[in-house]
């Protein structure tokens, strides 16, 4: 080991493997640290820890959300604030533990009726490593109500990052693409394709960013998405020269001095949509994480 760090940082570099496998070791219990297995993929590892794999270590049983991950529950939706680590759905062949897992598990225990539990739908996602506000539906009605407030870009939609550099207020309208000429999603404007034609699978895609305080090598913003494409914050705000804190996919080309986090600093603060059932708005707020406070801290001094 380096220096002191997240474990999941830790074993990508002592076993010579990508993130995401680091942190399915760590979250499948097949990481020790000082001979204790540690399932907890931002523990804090001491220099000169000991770390040791075993593949052959048990399967971890299933997990159940907290009951105080429930922000609201009814027959038709539920909201859910998302711990930062855990998936919305498997993104990797047997990704185990993600956020619609444990949630179909906590409301069939909760119910003890499997048949609401089997019409769960995904309507949105957060990053794994992003905390915040996440809302599924629980009806096939209301998964149709919810995903055309998505489609048309009706759902309000606040989120907290801090960013590298001084950032100053600004909307970003680009069209993004799958692969921008690296093999990263990515904006065509910026892209090596740019003087061409613009494909017909490139996605509109427009954040509002607000500063909200000026840090130290970097400034807390609020993001207001008006659409909402995969990365796109991460992705727009790393195009401007701002990448977000903790940022370790979009942050190659960045020259600045990187700030370091354990993990991306990026919060689905605010929730909003038109109840499926009543037709009333609803909206939920989020404080900022535990993680994500103890950066802006440091940030201050």
């Amino acid at each position: 080991m380096g220096r002191p760090g997240p474990l999941d940082g830790a074993v990508r570099e002592a076993f010579t493997v990508s993130w995401n496998k680091a942190r399915d070791l760590v979250r499948t219990g097949k990481i020790t640290v000082n001979g204790a297995v540690v399932t907890d993929t931002l523990h804090r590892v001491a220099v000169g820890a000991a770390l040791s794999l075993n593949m052959a270590a048990p399967r971890r049983s299933r997990q159940v959300l907290a009951e105080d991950a429930i922000v609201f529950l009814d027959a038709h939706v539920v909201v859910v604030r998302k711990p930062s680590g855990i998936a919305t759905i498997p993104y990797q062949e047997q990704e185990e533990h993600t956020l619609d897992e444990q949630l179909r598990t906590y409301l069939t225990r909760k119910t003890k009726d499997k048949s609401g539990v089997a019409a769960l739908g995904v309507v949105h996602r957060l990053d794994k490593e992003t905390s915040g506000l996440i809302v599924f539906t629980r009806t096939w009605l209301a998964k149709k109500s919810l995903t055309d407030q998505f489609r048309a870009h009706t759902v309000h939609r606040r989120y907290m990052a801090i960013a590298h550099g001084d950032v100053r207020k600004a909307t970003y309208r680009t069209h993004l693409l799958e692969n921008r000429g690296d093999g990263l999603r990515g904006s065509f404007e910026q892209s090596r394709f740019a003087r061409g034609k613009r494909p017909d699978d490139a996605k509109y895609a427009v954040t509002h960013i607000e500063p909200v305080e000026k840090l130290q090598g970097a400034t807390l913003v609020r993001c207001i998405l008006e659409t909402g494409r995969t990365h796109q914050i991460r992705i727009h705000l790393s195009e401007a020269g701002h990448p977000i804190v903790g940022e370790r996919v979009y942050s190659r080309h960045f020259t600045g001095p990187e700030i370091p986090a354990p993990r991306l600093m990026l919060h689905a603060a605010e929730l909003g949509f038109v109840h499926p059932a009543t037709n009333l708005e609803v909206r939920f707020e989020e404080p900022l994480p535990k993680d994500f406070l103890e950066t802006l801290a440091r940030l201050r001094r």
